[in-house]
């Protein structure tokens, strides 16, 4: 076990919790998978639980675990530490499990062979980064952090065979990674059966009411329920969240793939970075990696729609928003700063062609008098498509750019382009001067 003292707070004085309604709010915004359902009318799913959790003042227990088998977490790893600021938002008690045994099993999940043991004080080394980067997201002082060596130290040798006597081989088989190794006669060696049985007892342990996870650890997460059924204990509720891609918006966020933001980058790196990705994965990390309800993101994406707030603007706001998260905000307002300079000297320096294009033209602007313009219509004013046509399919194939940023919307603001703007339609760019 780590030698690092066990943070548990003392008990909560009874909590005002908002409307069931407010709370599912938060908690539903990005969920990919709820057991039960959201709109389960169950005396033991979410919203029953969060109503009693009201009337008694009583805070619901919220858990996710996490094994340090890496020394550095990134932005995809702390999607569930997100969800888990969210329960903490609302008054409910979180708890931060180290897996610090379950570490030196390690997690067969998504693996085609057998993880390379890790011994304990790479664990333990491992475990002092991880509390220092999850405390930029949650509360230290709302927080338990615990280490599931607490009680499988006490569980011993007849413990855990008791333990794996509630499972059987075929059980275990019925996980898709177990079962794809076996089919391809890959090696499945004993300790990794014994990994889903072990994330179970945990919260057993903890009598969790809700535990969260990826979307790739649901037959790990339903162990949980089973083993608290046996315990006579309410089963949990499983909450999962999806793995997010990285920055090019394609593969799993993981710095083996290079895609990967950093929690410990340094902030003008973190704010550069979250500037580089398009605007799909834009409303994607909005929603997975920041605390806006859903409700508030999607009126944000209204006002995108409607052309009152431009793409590149809410891309900004996210830029910021993130960054000030695992830095300062005075930091993340330089990273900002320093990001516009270098953005600007590098459009200024840019030695493009200069074209004129008459803002009388006919179908430039969406209607007399706005001052909403068609981008397809501004490119071939502007001699970089043959066509509105052309420009239009250029502009889903994710090949405009304007002011330096991807550009996939239909119009844009004149505001927003500003006094010169310039347009790129793959490797021609030009820059536009308002006749």
């Amino acid at each position: 076990m780590s030698d690092s003292v066990n943070t548990i707070p003392q008990p909560f004085a009874p909590v005002q919790f908002a409307s069931v309604e407010e709370q599912l709010d938060l908690i539903a915004k990005g969920t990919a998978e709820l057991i039960p359902a959201f709109d389960s009318k169950a005396p033991d799913a979410l919203a029953a639980r969060l109503e009693a959790s009201r009337k008694t003042g009583v805070p619901l227990r919220i858990k996710a675990g996490f094994d340090p088998t890496a020394p550095d977490l990134h932005l995809g790893h702390t999607v569930l530490m997100r969800k888990l600021r969210h329960f903490q938002q609302l008054g409910h008690t979180v708890i931060f499990l180290i897996g610090d045994f379950t570490g030196l099993i390690g997690d067969p999940t998504g693996k085609s062979q057998t993880r390379k043991l890790l011994t304990q004080e790479e664990l333990d080394a491992n475990a002092v980064t991880y509390k220092e980067q999850v405390f930029k997201i949650l509360d230290p002082q709302k927080t338990e952090v615990r280490y599931n060596s607490e009680w499988f130290s006490k569980l011993g040798a007849a413990g855990m065979i008791q333990l794996a006597a509630k499972f059987t081989v075929s059980q275990m088989l019925e996980r898709e990674d177990f079962h794809k190794r076996f089919q391809e006669e890959q090696p499945i060696h004993i300790h990794e059966l014994l990994y889903p049985m072990v994330q179970g007892y945990d919260s057993v342990a903890l009598e969790c009411d809700v535990e969260l996870g990826g979307t790739d650890q649901k037959f790990n997460l339903m162990r949980g329920r089973d083993l608290q059924r046996d315990a006579g204990q309410k089963p949990q509720i499983v909450l999962m969240m999806p793995i997010i891609e990285g920055l090019d918006g394609v593969q799993k966020m993981s710095k083996s793939l290079g895609n990967a933001i950093g929690v410990a980058e340094p902030a003008n790196e973190m704010y550069g970075k979250l500037m580089s990705i398009n605007d799909e994965l834009m409303w994607k990390y909005w929603v997975y990696l920041t605390d806006l309800k859903q409700s508030e993101i999607e009126a944000m994406k209204a006002e995108v729609a409607a052309g009152t707030l431009h793409p590149m603007q809410a891309k900004k706001n996210l830029a910021r928003t993130i960054t000030q998260d695992f830095h300062s905000a005075e930091e993340a307002e330089a990273a900002a700063e320093g990001w516009t300079k270098m953005f600007q000297q590098r459009a200024v320096s840019e030695d493009v062609p200069e074209v004129g294009v008459a803002l009388t033209t006919e179908g430039l602007f969406v209607a007399e008098g706005s001052d909403e313009l068609r981008v397809a219509k501004l490119l071939q004013l502007s001699g970089l498509a043959a066509s509105a046509g052309e420009a239009t399919r250029k502009i889903a194939e994710n090949a405009v750019s304007i002011n330096g940023e991807k550009f996939a919307g239909k119009t844009i603001l004149r505001a927003a382009l500003g006094e010169a703007p310039v347009l790129r339609l793959g490797k021609r760019s030009v820059r536009v001067r308002w006749e």
